[in-house]
């Protein structure tokens, strides 16, 4: 065979089905954001190991205790599924908004409220009511008020023009004191003495753990709740128009797309995923609301979208690693003496630092086809 019809077989430009081109384009596309999420994570690994050797303390010893506490046994995986049922899950009010061009960071608020929500809604019934209708009625209260509360911050976006991110934000720190004010006063249990909450859930109203697993079902909801929301964007009308909507709000509002109804119903399904997450905080792992609902989930969900690009099938394995991260807070406290906000503080460190690589999306021919010259391979 001559050097030419070689050259043909391997050419990146033909439609043939020996060509390359179109495998390397999509394995080019795809590379770019785990290749960069993954230099933005070590990257910021490195950072705080600078932090970690300017107090005294050895980083390595501190990866080694987070591994452990998160990961290094079976006890230590499934703390870590536990708390990332919640993280998918604000995870996503953060992701679904994102594809119309929209930051909301205000899963928090409708964590929290939606909790209070499900409790107020179990008193009446327990005892009334099977366990079953109890618990739908219960997610389908939380996730109403999680879609009003965050739902609300798209009209105002749409219809009044108030930056999301700020009225997401502050609605968050209204939802923890409203949910204060209620778990203190006209929802609190008397038995309640020394942490005011809700009546407990009897234990037959709670939402039980997987067969073999000590991790509650709540965790298959969210990824079930993923799943949904990956397919919503990408093999719906719905969604398509939601993309077209982000890209260009102008050129979506010329072709007649209802971008006001679009927002809206993004962020209250949006706010609805985040609102069952704090259902599921009541009945599968508090038994009440009270102020431990204000874990912080909501916050630690903008650093697992962000990270996952807000992909919803890609926002599953990290959240799973945020969480394992977070289940080694008090194993740090313990072994090194540095403080549980220990966590925290490389999680802030890692969100800054992958703001800041988001800056070189789109700046490397490698993983940019169309800035490819070459014919051939």
């Amino acid at each position: 065979m001559s050097v030419e019809a070689n050259h043909s077989t391997l050419s990146l430009d033909t439609g043939g089905g020996s060509s390359l081109r179109p495998v390397l384009e999509w394995l080019a596309r795809r590379a770019e954001p785990v290749v960069i999420g993954l230099a933005a994570i070590l990257a910021g690994l490195a950072l705080f190991s600078i932090f970690i050797l300017a107090i005294g303390k050895s980083p390595v010893a501190l990866f080694q205790i987070m591994y452990a506490g998160g990961f290094g046994s079976w006890f230590s995986i499934q703390n870590s599924l536990s708390r990332a049922a919640p993280l998918l899950l604000t995870a996503l009010c953060v992701a679904l908004p994102a594809r119309l061009g929209l930051v909301i960071i205000g899963g928090e608020g409708a964590l929290v409220l939606g909790g209070v929500a499900a409790a107020a809604i179990a008193t009446p019934l327990t005892g009334i009511l099977p366990p079953y209708p109890t618990l739908i009625a219960m997610a389908l209260a939380a996730m109403a008020v999680g879609a009003v509360w965050i739902g609300a911050v798209g009209f105002l976006r749409h219809y009044r023009g108030v930056n999301e991110t700020i009225s997401s934000l502050l609605l968050s720190y209204i939802a923890i004191a409203l949910m204060n004010q209620l778990v203190e006063g006209p929802l609190r249990d008397p038995a309640s003495l020394n942490k005011p909450s809700t009546m407990t859930l009897p234990a037959d109203y709670r939402i039980g753990a997987i067969p073999g697993m000590d991790v509650h079902w709540g965790l298959v909801l969210a990824v079930l709740a993923c799943i949904l929301s990956y397919v919503l964007i990408e093999a719906t009308r719905f969604g398509f128009a939601a993309r077209m909507a982000g890209g260009n709000v102008r050129a979506a509002q010329i072709q007649g797309l209802p971008v006001g109804r679009l927002i809206v119903g993004f962020t209250a399904i949006a706010g609805s995923f985040a609102g069952l997450a704090g259902m599921l905080e009541v009945a599968a792992v508090q038994g009440s609301a009270n102020a431990s609902l204000a874990a912080g989930y909501g916050y630690t969900g903008i650093l697992v979208a962000f990270l996952a690009r807000h992909n919803p099938l890609a926002i599953v394995p990290i959240a799973v690693l945020l969480g394992g991260l977070e289940a080694s807070g008090g194993l740090i406290q313990r072994r090194m003496g540095l403080p549980d906000a220990t966590v925290v503080a490389l999680q802030g460190t890692l969100f800054i630092v992958i703001l800041f690589c988001e800056t070189f999306y789109g700046r490397f021919k490698v993983f940019n086809p169309d800035l490819w010259k070459g014919r051939h391979l």
